[in-house]
């Protein structure tokens, strides 16, 4: 299972003592989800999760999204939309979808919600990586 080749991420990662923990389960019929609770130490301006980390936690849910299926990608592009700026100090619910699917090319999305307010959404782009090819 991919997840075992992610065992030092930065996000996910359960060997890496940095890790922010974050830990996906199945959501609906083709999606992931996971609670994160922000700390300080992630801020950009006084009070605001830093923009980097929730385009992080988008990614890396749309990334175990694919785990859930079996399928090892890396992202190939990646858009933002910032709705509403999140205290750094929040606990929020990070959810992605896979939307469409077409190897070695696939399509998701997700979003960051507060309660049921969603405060950041992206779409990406994945593409398939040889097992044989990764380092």
């Amino acid at each position: 299972m991919p997840e075992n080749e992610h065992r030092n991420c930065l996000l996910c990662g359960d060997l890496n003592p940095r890790s922010l923990g974050l830990r996906f389960e199945p959501h609906g019929d083709d999606g992931v989800r996971a609670e994160f609770q922000g700390h300080e130490d992630l801020q950009g301006y006084d009070g605001i999760l830093h923009g980097g980390i929730i385009a992080s936690l988008l990614d890396s849910a749309m990334t175990h999204c694919l785990f859930h299926r079996k399928v090892r990608a890396v992202t190939g592009d990646l858009q933002i939309r910032y709705k509403h700026s999140i205290p750094c100090n929040s606990t929020v619910d990070v959810q992605a979808k896979l939307v469409e699917s077409h190897p070695p090319l696939h399509r998701l999305k997700a979003r960051i919600l507060m309660g049921r307010k969603t405060m950041a959404r992206g779409e990406a782009r994945f593409m398939e990586i040889d097992k044989k090819a990764a380092p």
